[in-house]
């Protein structure tokens, strides 16, 4: 099979990793990666062999598929513009600005007949990974992600930026709609959110409780999940998965007995994960994981929850 000729458009602090990736990987050549800053381009080109661009109007059209790791604001341009080229689009969280564009990139993605997979990194962290199917449907969740201030990515509030994630792999366990939604949250170091609380209360029943923070002093990346008889906890900064069961004993009279199952996985490369998956969509076939549909859906409820923030702001 010949080598899928590869592209990345933005070489900042995640798209210089996506080109490593690339350049690592036996069935992809990399032959050129993208920034404005032409420095920075020429950098990570010459590091991989790979020829630096300022413009990636060029590449349109000639290569097979791009990670676009641009700012949000550039990604349904820059998106729609290799789709429509016949590339297959990697791009990263969230997919677009407004569900509008993001329904627009699926449609134009599907015309082609061309991958869109949205780069929720976390979908491929071991520890969720290890999760597998669900037994049942989850009647209660709980996240906390929390990170200290980083400046590189407050171009959009801690919803997009961090809340996102969870948001994601919410709604890809809970297999109903959202009935209602509430949330709080405030702008601390910024002029936008920098610590909010969501709470998601879905058709079916499950309420999934939902916190992020850019302002912390710890960086912590955690979720439960409570079904009947059982929970089951994610680390996903240390990837860790525990299992909490009942058994056939009693722990106390008429309550029965707690058993742990805790699974501890080895340091892996969630971005080679999602690259390599990526590249098997497009040899394969097969829909992404976390495919154009979901990152709308996901963008969708973080757009709604942003917008519950801004006008509890501005009742304050």
């Amino acid at each position: 099979m010949a080598k899928l000729k590869c592209a990345v458009i933005g070489t900042g602090y995640l798209g210089k990793f996506h080109a490593e990736k690339y350049a690592g990987l036996d069935d992809c050549e990399l032959v050129a990666v993208v920034d404005i800053n032409e420095e920075t381009a020429k950098d990570v080109a010459d590091k991989w062999g790979a020829q630096a661009l300022t413009d990636y109007q060029p590449l349109l059209g000639q290569v097979d598929a791009v990670s676009i790791v641009v700012p949000t604001s550039l990604h349904y341009a820059v998106a729609k513009d290799f789709l429509q080229a016949g590339s297959h689009v990697l791009v990263e969280k969230p997919i677009t600005v407004t569900v509008e564009q993001a329904d627009e990139l699926i449609e134009v993605a599907a015309q082609n007949q061309r991958i869109l997979q949205v780069g929720h990194l976390e979908r491929f962290n071991p520890a969720i990974m290890g999760l597998g199917e669900m037994d049942s449907q989850p009647i209660f969740i709980e996240s906390h992600r929390l990170s200290p201030f980083n400046p590189r990515a407050n171009d959009v509030s801690v919803v997009l930026d961090l809340m996102i994630h969870d948001i994601d792999i919410i709604l890809s366990l809970v297999d109903s709609n959202i009935d209602r939604m509430e949330a709080c949250g405030t702008a601390v170091l910024t002029q936008g959110i920098d610590i909010a609380n969501a709470r998601l209360t879905f058709e079916n029943g499950c309420v999934a409780n939902v916190t992020a923070s850019r302002i912390s002093m710890k960086m912590e990346r955690k979720m439960r999940m409570f079904k009947p008889c059982s929970y089951v906890a994610v680390d996903f900064q240390n990837r860790v998965l525990t299992k909490h069961r009942t058994g056939d004993e009693e722990m106390f009279p008429g309550i029965p007995e707690i058993l742990t199952e805790e699974s501890v996985f080895e340091n892996g490369d969630a971005l080679l994960e999602e690259i390599k998956h990526f590249i098997d969509c497009i040899q394969t076939g097969k829909k992404p994981l976390v495919s154009g549909e979901a990152g709308r859906k996901a963008l969708a409820t973080a757009i709604e929850i942003t917008n519950l923030l801004q006008t509890d702001k501005e009742k304050t």
